[in-house]
């Protein structure tokens, strides 16, 4: 199978941490001792794909933040890994002036004017520099990889492209330029890594069709110019297959707006939605507790620990999609792997002293000779697998501590049976009026998916009730005062989005006790199976890759940037289904709906399907 798009991206920054020469895994000669210099966003690129061991077997010995304080390092090279903005330049220059560094590699992100480029070459002149410059490329690489089918666009700054800053009431033309230029920008960025021009669908009259009609234009450029084409030769295989290009379906956040606000269940979507996780990396505060602290004494600080959650941790991988009640249930059964394992190696050692010189214990010693070179040589991977029990019994008591304070499987029972129209075992009022549930922004929450769902908006009398019981629950209510002009404004054109009429199954309650040393009790949290149903994105996607006539897409516009004559089409040339999609949430995606996605490719087996939030 193809690289995924995590594979293409550690590629080209390996490439370009090897001066821009493809790097060859086995090389047994020692690599170039160099310095790594970056911006923020440079840093929040490389952070997910390479560990700090792999930047050292690449030869890069320090990294810095081009806008820290740096000491002169004249005999080694420098790397530079920045976005093209008018501060780094400065910097950059700066740094040419100090004599830094014994050679300058500069590598943008994205691509830098000409303009800039002409700053850098006079400031490299100025500083008698410019044999120093060795090699000034634009990677193309301003998009952040998490998993191997999803991307983000950006971590910093990311406020500036958020659904806030597009759907803002007083914003100008110039700014929404600016936000649809930032983008397609770094889309642009995506397809040239993918090295694959993409067959482009959106909805009409969206900020999704901005997008579509400027990246439709950059692509459509870039491939007119044929001696300077990102899309030529090596860089281009066409997707997974080489005879057929991928699907790229924008949809604008507007279509749906309640599954970002539904509470979750699965274990990825709930550490990101409860927790600090950012960049693959989730963020704990752990108390140290009171214990032995003498009486009157100050709480102790809390402490604070980082996990990395990657692809080389095969517990993650296996199940941040899977309900969590499943999740405890594996961790328990790992540990208890663990420990059968680990007392195999205690009994092993304890015959090894054997005594006595009779016939029995020799052969029973040269029997278990072979056992405990076994034992002894799986010690690495034993040791690395209680590394991640401990890290996944962290994160996930972290989880239920928050699932148990906050009542989150009460809320999200309810929120499903409010999407699929069943009937409610309990009023809103109540649950918005229980104290003991939730916090006010999960009170806001679930109002707010009621009244996006509701087909005929709630009476001025029962609002008025409703608005007096969030503001007695703390809520601000600025949230719902957007969703009634946003509902107004969409006169939801169709009927509210539909979810399907499928709900979680309760299976009881969880009464187990996972790991007493951890205080991992789910007892009273109930153990919710999901159905499986398709969220409006899927279900857009799966219309559109399978080429069915449906209302919810048929009016979508269509482009294919290698045609000659760009044309305002919403008829498809391509009549054949697609087997590689893409697709972008313009205004944010999250990860209930990548893990609905992840799933839509398992039941229907097609190649992964890179999503971008």
């Amino acid at each position: 199978m193809a690289a995924s798009i995590r594979e293409k991206q550690t590629v080209a920054l390996k490439r370009m941490l090897n001066f821009n020469v493809p790097h060859i895994k086995n090389s047994t000669g020692e690599p170039v001792w160099k310095v790594l210099i970056y911006d923020r966003f440079g840093q929040d690129i490389i952070s997910p794909l390479l560990s700090v061991k792999e930047l050292r077997d690449l030869g890069i010995t320090l990294h810095l933040l081009l806008h820290s304080d740096r000491d002169p390092i004249p005999d080694v090279p420098a790397v530079y890994f920045v976005m093209p903005t008018e501060e780094n330049i400065d910097r950059m220059c700066q740094d040419l002036r100090n004599q830094l560094y014994e050679s300058y590699y500069l590598n943008f992100i994205s691509a830098i004017s000409r303009s800039k480029l002409e700053d850098i070459a006079n400031a490299a002149l100025g500083a008698s520099a410019v044999t120093q410059v060795a090699k000034v490329f634009d990677q193309y690489l301003n998009f952040i990889t998490l998993e191997d089918d999803m991307f983000v666009l950006c971590n910093q700054n990311k406020e500036l492209i958020s659904y806030r800053a597009i759907n803002r009431p007083d914003i100008t033309d110039t700014e929404m330029e600016n936000i649809m230029d930032t983008i397609v920008d770094s889309l642009f960025c995506f397809f040239v890594t993918l090295g694959a021009i993409p067959i482009i669908r959106c909805s009409r009259g969206t900020a999704a069709e901005m997008v579509a009609v400027k990246l439709d234009k950059k692509l459509r450029e870039n491939l007119r110019d044929a001696r300077n084409s990102l899309f030529t030769g090596d860089t281009l295989g066409a997707g997974q297959f080489s005879f057929q290009r991928p699907l790229l379906v924008l949809v604008d956040r507007n279509i749906d707006l309640a599954t970002p606000l539904h509470h979750t269940w699965t274990y990825q979507a709930l550490v990101h939605d409860v927790l600090d996780f950012h960049l693959n990396r989730v963020n704990l505060e752990e108390s140290s507790g009171m214990e032995n602290s003498p009486a009157g004494a100050r709480p102790k600080k809390k402490n604070k620990k980082s996990y990395d959650l990657t692809p080389a941790d095969k517990f993650w991988q296996k199940h941040k999609g899977s309900p969590f009640p499943e999740v405890a249930e594996s961790v328990q059964q790992e540990l208890e792997s663990y420990r059968a394992q680990e007392d195999e190696v205690k009994r092993l050692k304890s015959i090894m002293g054997i005594e006595g010189e009779d016939e029995g214990a020799i052969s029973m010693l040269s029997d278990n000779t072979a056992k405990l070179t076994s034992a002894v040589s799986s010690l690495p991977e034993l040791l690395e697998k209680k590394r991640l029990i401990d890290l996944h019994t962290n994160v996930a008591t972290a989880v239920l501590e928050h699932i148990k304070t906050r009542k989150l499987d009460v809320y999200f029972e309810y929120e499903e049976k409010i999407m699929s129209k069943s009937t409610l075992d309990k009023s809103l009022l109540d649950m918005i009026s229980d104290p003991d549930a939730g916090t006010p922004e999960d009170k806001m929450r679930l109002f707010l998916i009621y009244y996006i769902n509701s087909v005929q908006a709630p009476s001025e009398a029962d609002l008025e009730q409703y608005k007096k019981a969030l503001m007695d629950a703390g809520c601000n209510l600025a949230p719902l005062n957007y969703i009634k002009q946003w509902k107004a404004f969409a006169k939801m054109a169709s009927a509210p989005t539909s979810y399907g009429n499928a709900t979680a199954k309760p299976l009881g309650l969880l009464s187990r006790v996972m790991n007493t040393g951890s205080q991992f009790v789910m007892e009273g949290v109930k153990n919710l199976v999901l159905k499986q149903q398709n969220l409006p994105v899927t279900r857009i996607l799966d219309n559109l890759m399978e080429m069915k006539s449906n209302p919810e897409t048929d009016d979508y516009r269509y482009f294919d940037p290698k045609m000659l004559r760009g044309n305002d089409s919403s008829v498809p040339r391509n009549k054949n289904p697609f087997q590689e999609a893409i697709v972008f949430v313009v205004g944010g995606g999250n990860y209930i709906e990548y893990q609905n996605l992840v799933d839509y490719i398992k039941v229907r087996n097609i190649l992964p399907i890179i999503t971008c939030n």
